[in-house]
C-alpha cells in the first residue's frame, strides 16, 4: 500500500482573481474550508499520513494553516518551487523527500477517498468520466494502457478526464530530466512505461474561474441532519441540513433552509433570510431583513440590514452598506484575457467597503481594498484598491 503522498500547491490561479491576489488558490474557501483541506481529508481517511507539500505562491498561508500536520493527525512537510515553471519542476523539488512509492496530487482540487484509494499501486493515472474534458486534457486508453494525454483536445476525442491523481515512484525522477510540465513526461515515457488508467466514481470538482466556486460550494456540502453549537432565539425557522457553529447567535424570526453552513462567533438577524446553498465563515454579521442565497460569506464579513445577495462570493474582512444588492443574471465576463458568457453572481475581495444603497451587476469582480461610495452602480472588473464614486 502507498504510504507517502506529494500535493502540488505552489501556484496562483490568476483565472480566479481577486481571490488569489492575496492567497494561493488551494486555499479558496468552499463550504468554510480551504480546497487544500479536503485534499488532506481525503488522503488520511485513504490510511496515507505522510505529506509533502510544494509550495510556492503565498506559502505562507499554507504554512501558517496546516503547520506539521499534527493537528490533523499527519506528517506534513514543505518544500518550495520558486519559479513556478510547471508541474514536472514542482514534483522535482520533492526528489529529496520522496522514498520508493508515492501519490502525486493537484491540491486545489476537491476530491475524496475513493479518488485516492482508487490508485493502489504505482504506474496509473485517475481518470473522471465527463462531458468536457478541454479544460482539464484528455486522456487517450488502449487496453486499459495510456496512450496519450491531449491537453487541447478537440470534439470526441475523449471524454475521459486527466484529474492531475498519479501513483508513481521515485523513479519517475530521472524520467523528467529538464522537462517543466509533467504531461509531457508521462507523453514522453507511455510507450516505454505501461501507465494504467483508473477510472475514479468518486468526487473530483475543480474551480478554475470564481463562478466556479460557487458551484463547488454547493457540492461540497457533504453533511447531514442538523448541527446548532450556537443559540437559536424563539420564532426561528431552521429546515433541512444546517451546521451553525458556537458563539453563535441567530436572532429571531430570521429563516433558514439549508443546506447552509453558519461557522463560529457570528450573529445572524433579526428577520434574515438564508436560503440553500450558502456558506458563512466565522465572526460573520448579517443584519434584518438581508436575504442571503447560494453565495459564499467568508469570515470577518459585515452584512448591513437590507442586502439581497445570490450566487456570490464575498471575501473576509469586508463591509456592505445597506441595501446592497448583488442578483445573479446573465454576464460577459473577462477573466485572463479569457471571454466567458455565464449565469452567475457578484465577486468581491478581501477587506473591501462598499456604502449604502449600491447595486452591482451580475459578473462585476471587484478587487481586494476597495472603497465604493454609496448609491454606485458596479459592472465589469474592478482593480485592487479601487475607490469607486
Amino acid at each position: 500500500m502507498i504510504q507517502q503522498a506529494v500535493i502540488l500547491a505552489a501556484g496562483e490561479g490568476q483565472r480566479l482573481r481577486p481571490f488569489t491576489a492575496r492567497k494561493p488558490k488551494v486555499m479558496i474557501r468552499v463550504s468554510n474550508r480551504p480546497i487544500l483541506e479536503y485534499v488532506i481529508d481525503a488522503l488520511r481517511e485513504a490510511g496515507i499520513l505522510d505529506i509533502i507539500i510544494v509550495a510556492g505562491y503565498r506559502k505562507e498561508r499554507i504554512i501558517d494553516y496546516f503547520g506539521d500536520g499534527s493537528s490533523f493527525g499527519l506528517k506534513i512537510r514543505y518544500v518550495t518551487q520558486s519559479p513556478q515553471l510547471g508541474t514536472a519542476h514542482a514534483l522535482k523539488q520533492a526528489r529529496n523527500l520522496v522514498e520508493g512509492e508515492f501519490l502525486l496530487l493537484p491540491g486545489d482540487n476537491i476530491i475524496d477517498k475513493r479518488s485516492v484509494s482508487c490508485a493502489s499501486r504505482p504506474w496509473c493515472l485517475v481518470y473522471k468520466r465527463l462531458g468536457e474534458v478541454s479544460k482539464y486534457g484528455a486522456v487517450l486508453l488502449e487496453d486499459g494502457r495510456v496512450k496519450s494525454i491531449n491537453e487541447k483536445p478537440g470534439e470526441d476525442v475523449s471524454h475521459l478526464a486527466n484529474t492531475g491523481i498519479y501513483a508513481l515512484t521515485d523513479e519517475i525522477f530521472e524520467m523528467i530530466g529538464d522537462e517543466t510540465s509533467l504531461v509531457a513526461v508521462i507523453n514522453s515515457i507511455a510507450g516505454d512505461v505501461e501507465i494504467r488508467g483508473v477510472e475514479t466514481t468518486g468526487i473530483w470538482m475543480d474551480i478554475v474561474y470564481p463562478w466556479d466556486i460557487i458551484r463547488v460550494n454547493e457540492r461540497a456540502m457533504l453533511f447531514s441532519g442538523k448541527s446548532v453549537a450556537g443559540k437559536v432565539e424563539e420564532n426561528t425557522t431552521l429546515i433541512g441540513k444546517i451546521k451553525i457553529g458556537e458563539n453563535t447567535i441567530i436572532r429571531g424570526n430570521t429563516y433558514i433552509r439549508g443546506p447552509v453552513i453558519i461557522g463560529s462567533g457570528c450573529e445572524i438577524g433579526p428577520n434574515a433570510v438564508i436560503m440553500p446553498s450558502t456558506s458563512i465563515g466565522d465572526n460573520v454579521k448579517i443584519e434584518s431583513l438581508s436575504y442571503i442565497a447560494d453565495s459564499v460569506i467568508n469570515e470577518g464579513v459585515m452584512i448591513s440590514a437590507g442586502c439581497f445577495i445570490e450566487s456570490s462570493v464575498i471575501e473576509r474582512g469586508c463591509i456592505i452598506g445597506h441595501g446592497f444588492t448583488a442578483g445573479r443574471g446573465m454576464a460577459d465576463i473577462k477573466v485572463a484575457g479569457e471571454f466567458h458568457t455565464t449565469e452567475t453572481g457578484v465577486f468581491i475581495g478581501e477587506d473591501c467597503t462598499i456604502g449604502a444603497n449600491v447595486v452591482a451587476k451580475p459578473g462585476t469582480l471587484l478587487g481586494n481594498g476597495s472603497k465604493v461610495a454609496p448609491l454606485t452602480l458596479l459592472s465589469g472588473v474592478i482593480p485592487d484598491g479601487s475607490k469607486v464614486l
